[in-house]
């Protein structure tokens, strides 16, 4: 190992104990959802009890469930010293950085090139501007996998295929990297035969241990909520919430804040076809360039970062976590791009820092509208519409030619 790659891991794993540490100190309890949600989740499993996505419909895609339960593994022998809550999340933080540090391994190597190393930085830096939300939830353990799925496109597609999709069956975000690969990928036929395999073999796996009625309640369980308070459409509501003219209330029944304005029902209505819409859309700009021979390295890193902001921008949750989600397609950017990914890393940068900001460091005084938060979120926003036309508009100008590099 180089001296830079070992300074390189110093950096990635200090940003791990110090993020983790956070989590503790920081307002609005940060880690709240790995022992008031988790936890509880995965020791029912445990003791007999209900399982979430089994026998009752979830929130989350049925894998989910086990990170949550190999975090409860990692904090058994924790118990009797630091208690059931303290134990879970010290596995959980534990595991977060075991998987992290697998892909890790993967992307800087032991001498990793500069483009490498730039990723690498890149990681580290936005776990520290992220803050704890980038360690205490699902979605944290879906990042690692996008990393490596997305590094093994070109050689091993079959296999960087597979493990996308079961990512995209822990947190539906990666699903956007495998539409990006079936787009971009010479090898799309490859591709598109690894997903329908990996998804019908989970499918089956869970019909036989009795999904069957809760199969897909990951998907339905998301229809009836309201425009959680951080959505990108919530902005306007948000201004109208501080000069009083709409509210911020919690949903119990799905443990969120969310917008309670004339008007916001309707726009809850229309997002989900909105995100159909807006995800063909790019899609479809995908499927000329690639028509037109456009190579992998300048079309897909674009094309997977557009499909990722595209369902952050137009969902209406607006969940912090969701910030994550941009750090493998910018890693691969990096990788795949890298004189072409100073901006959208930059942006990412910036989104991430001002996440942390929002939430957990002013999150109260955001739920009761203040100036100082609502502005911080409306910046957050616009800056991913932002990101948004950024990547359309690279992916755009990406030369047709027809030596293509063949993945």
């Amino acid at each position: 190992m180089t001296p830079r790659t070992a300074v390189l891991w110093t950096a990635f794993l200090a940003a791990h104990v110090l993020v983790a540490w956070q989590g503790w100190i920081y307002p609005s309890q940060p880690m709240g959802d790995v022992v008031l949600v988790y936890e509880p989740w995965s020791a029912a499993v445990v003791s007999g009890g209900s399982i979430v996505g089994i026998t009752e419909s979830w929130v989350y895609p049925q894998l989910a469930l086990l990170p949550m339960l190999l975090a409860k593994l990692l904090a058994w022998p924790l118990v009797g010293f630091v208690g059931v809550s303290g134990a879970y999340l010290i596995g959980w933080a534990v595991l977060v950085t075991a998987v992290d540090a697998v892909a890790f391994g993967v992307l800087v190597g032991r001498r990793g090139t500069a483009s490498r190393r730039s990723a690498g930085w890149f990681w580290v830096g936005a776990l520290l501007l992220l803050g704890p939300i980038a360690v205490y939830r699902i979605d944290a353990v879906t990042v690692p996998l996008g990393v490596i799925g997305g590094l093994w496109l070109i050689k091993r597609p079959v296999v960087a295929t597979a493990l996308l999709t079961v990512a995209a069956w822990i947190k539906i975000w990666p699903g956007a990297l495998v539409l990006a690969a079936v787009v971009a990928a010479k090898s799309r036929v490859r591709v598109l035969i690894a997903a329908a395999g990996a998804c019908a073999a989970i499918v089956v796996v869970l019909f036989l241990i009795g999904a069957d009625r809760h199969l897909f309640g990951f998907l339905t369980e998301q229809t009836g909520r309201g425009v959680q308070v951080e959505a990108v459409a919530a902005t306007p509501f948000l201004w109208l919430a501080h000069s009083g003219a709409a509210s911020i209330d919690y949903s119990f029944e799905i443990l969120t804040f969310q917008i309670d304005a004339p008007g916001v029902d309707v726009l809850a209505a229309l997002l989900t076809p909105i995100m159909v819409l807006a995800v063909a859309a790019v899609l479809a700009t995908g499927i000329v360039k690639a028509a037109r021979g456009a190579s992998f390295p300048r079309l897909f890193p674009p094309l997977a970062l557009a499909l990722v902001v595209t369902l952050i921008v137009t969902n209406k949750v607006g969940s912090p976590q969701f910030q994550t989600w941009l750090i493998a397609p910018v890693i691969l950017w990096i990788i795949f791009d890298r004189t072409r990914s100073g901006v959208p890393t930059g942006i990412a940068l910036v989104l991430c820092a001002l996440t942390c900001l929002i939430y957990p460091l002013t999150y109260d005084a955001l739920l009761r509208a203040e100036l100082m938060p609502v502005m911080l979120l409306s910046a957050r926003n616009l800056l991913l519409i932002a990101l948004l036309v950024i990547g359309v508009r690279a992916m755009v100008r990406v030369p047709a030619t027809r030596a293509s590099h063949r993945t």
